[in-house]
Parts: structure tokens; C-alpha cells; sequence
């Protein structure tokens, strides 16, 4: 069970199937960490890329707040149709993109496709700490970052990483988000011809 917090949908409670083996961002984090991004961007206007989606909980955080295109990668089916039929009943449906696929293979596959204000990854948090700088260095090598944008990284908060890119670490708990800015486009000058 997991509560959309704020926006359009403010308060309501989403219950998933008790089969389910997922853990969703603890609503204390969720709201540290949205309030963070209000802060920054419009959340109307901005692109989501909601890796290792779940449940939804974030997908549909954003889109509770009006954020009219948001990607969730996703590999279990349950999970996916789950995320589908919640977005259908909340009348979300032409927000939320749902991608079923190992995030890893969906990264390679769409790289430098299509870029997003924030990408952001709930990983299992057994996941060892090169898979998730695997993560990073295909968010950040492959574009998926505009200029503007961020890659939000939630984990243990025992886990810490040493990245050139790493801007901030925010703890809640155990759990922890760390922001990444995407990497400095090569400064290339555009001669004009006197």
C-alpha cells in the first residue's frame, strides 16, 4: 500500500496485490524528495524516465502533480499491467508510458533516443554497487540527461558513491537519494564568419 501524496490525487491510497514483492519509496521520502524537484522544475512541463518502476509509486506521483510524459521501465508483467490498469483508473493513461523490459537492456537499446529532465532509479536495493554505476554511466554516457537535467539515484543509505557528476546525497533513514548532473557537453564554439 502506498499513498499518492500530493496533487490531482492527493491522499488516495493505491493497495497492490499482496503477492507482490516490491518495496515503494516510504511516503517521508517521497515527499523530501518531490519537494526537492518543486523546488526546480515545473512539474508540469517536465520529462520523467522512472527506472526499476515497480508499483508505480513515483510514475504516479508525477503524474498525480500534472506531469504530462512519464516513461516507467519495468520488468516484472504483474508489475506493468499493474501500473497500466492504476494509471487507467485515475485517468492518467495518455501520461504515463509504461515499458516492460530489464532496465540495463532497455538503457542500450534507447540510448541517445529521447532525453528527460529526470531520470530516476529504484533499483533492488541487494543490487551490487557496479550495477548501479552501470546505471549511471548509461543514463549519463547516452543522453538521456537534457541540459537542465537530473538522474536521481535512490539506495541504501549505507552505499556511497564517489562519482565526478554526484551533486548532492540526501538521507532519509535508510534510504538515500543521490542527484547527478549530466555531463558538460564539450564547449563547442560556433565560429561566425566576420
Amino acid at each position: 500500500m502506498y499513498r499518492i501524496i500530493s496533487g490531482r490525487w492527493k491522499a488516495k491510497k493505491i493497495a497492490a496485490p499482496k503477492n507482490f514483492d516490491v518495496r515503494p519509496t516510504t511516503d517521508f521520502a517521497k515527499e523530501a524528495l518531490f519537494s526537492i524537484l518543486e523546488n526546480t522544475y515545473d512539474m508540469q512541463s517536465v520529462s520523467v524516465l522512472d527506472l526499476f518502476a515497480g508499483i508505480g509509486s513515483i510514475t504516479l506521483e508525477f503524474a498525480s502533480r500534472g506531469t504530462q510524459d512519464v516513461t516507467s521501465v519495468e520488468l516484472n508483467p504483474k508489475h506493468t499491467a499493474f501500473i497500466n490498469s492504476t494509471a487507467a483508473d485515475l485517468d492518467m493513461s495518455l501520461q504515463v508510458n509504461v515499458q516492460r523490459g530489464d532496465v540495463f537492456d532497455w538503457l542500450k537499446k534507447f540510448r541517445n533516443k529521447k532525453s528527460f529532465e529526470i531520470v530516476f532509479s529504484d533499483a533492488p536495493f541487494e543490487m551490487e554497487e557496479k550495477k548501479y554505476q552501470e546505471i549511471i554511466s548509461l543514463v549519463l554516457n547516452n543522453k538521456f540527461l537534457k541540459e537542465n537535467g537530473v538522474l536521481i539515484i535512490e539506495h541504501q543509505s549505507r552505499m556511497k558513491f564517489s562519482h565526478p557528476n554526484l551533486t548532492d546525497t540526501r538521507k532519509y533513514g535508510n534510504v538515500s537519494f543521490s542527484f547527478f548532473k549530466p555531463n558538460q557537453e564539450e564547449n563547442i564554439a560556433i565560429e561566425t564568419a566576420e
